[in-house]
């Protein structure tokens, strides 16, 4: 991963709105965390409680460690990582921000029916899949404490959020069709314009003093192919609302749309549920034109040379 000099962070601070305020949601920050309120069905604005009315004692302990985790994951959780992101690179703002798919309204929906696993799932197996797919790692067990913490962080910050209720908010917001197919080559040309200055060149994220600034989008320390991010409209929804950093909403759709086909297009770890090859698992896992697992780009099948999953290639800390 590239490594950023103080220098470069300070003039990008100046130069991108937003990311002064992204660094005050990293580990380490004193600072306030905003809060984006999201509208309830009833009409009411709905905020998750201000982190200093975290209670003290026992519950509030483990709330606090359930935020650390999610903010500093790799740090918290390292026997559950493989790669180089944290849970708040696609929730932002620790999990609070609406339409970057927040903690609070994701803990109301659950259980639920995943056609990914074909069963109902409980929270605490949605989260076993986050780590296996998005942190390219291992699944704790259910009832181990990093899953505890995490469960009791999403039920605090959804205190007071209607139970079963599909809030405004919740995911990413939905993006309509492009007006003409996603293409790689503009593709290419919005991330060089757009987010290469923080995500870099070559996609692989850009660090400071032992810490990752912004997070590798493809390659060996990124998300693997069975995350539900490497689906280009999951990637264009949250590109579009949240991208760049301070910037959301800003991107025309058809950039979105674009953008998220390139980044998806590049190898990144195998999807643990490897069947034996590219084309078999594509059959078996990736049946959708979402995906672009399996399909040939510049003569090259996306992912018949994926490292292995599960993080054998994560940086030694």
């Amino acid at each position: 991963m590239r490594k950023l000099p103080l220098a470069g962070i300070v003039l990008l601070g100046l130069i991108v709105p937003g990311i002064l305020a992204y660094a005050q949601s990293q580990p380490g920050s004193t600072g306030p965390s905003p809060s984006v309120p999201a509208t309830t069905p009833a009409g009411e604005a709905f905020r998750p409680p201000p982190r200093d009315a975290i209670p003290s004692g026992p519950y509030g302990d483990m709330v606090r460690l359930g935020r650390a985790i999610f903010r500093d994951t790799g740090k918290y959780a390292p026997a559950f990582v493989g790669n180089e992101l944290r849970c708040s690179n696609c929730h932002l703002d620790a999990g609070r921000l609406a339409g970057a798919s927040p903690l609070w309204a994701a803990w109301v929906a659950f259980p639920a029916y995943r056609a990914k696993n074909k069963h109902v799932n409980t929270f605490a197996e949605r989260l076993q899949g986050c780590f296996r797919f998005s942190m390219n790692g291992k699944a704790p067990s259910l009832g181990d404490k990093v899953l505890v913490a995490l469960e009791t962080y999403s039920a605090w910050l959804a205190h007071g959020a209607p139970v079963g209720a599909d809030m405004p908010g919740r995911g990413y917001p939905g993006l309509p069709k492009s007006t003409s197919p996603p293409d790689y080559g503009r593709g290419q040309a919005v991330y060089q314009a757009k987010c290469a200055m923080c995500h870099g060149a070559d996609g692989q994220g850009q660090s400071a003093g032992g810490t990752v600034v912004f997070p590798p989008l493809w390659g060996a320390n990124s998300y693997n192919w069975g995350a539900g991010m490497h689906m280009v409209n999951a990637a264009a929804a949250f590109i579009k609302a949240n991208m760049p950093l301070g910037l959301g909403g800003t991107l025309s759709d058809q950039d979105a749309w674009d953008v998220a086909l390139f980044v998806d297009s590049q190898e990144r770890p195998q999807d643990p549920r490897f069947a034996g090859s590219a084309a078999e698992t594509r059959h078996r896992f990736h049946d959708s034109p979402w995906s672009m697992y399996g399909q040939t780009i510049a003569g090259h099948v996306l992912g018949s040379t994926s490292v292995p999953s599960g993080g054998s290639t994560r940086q030694a800390k």
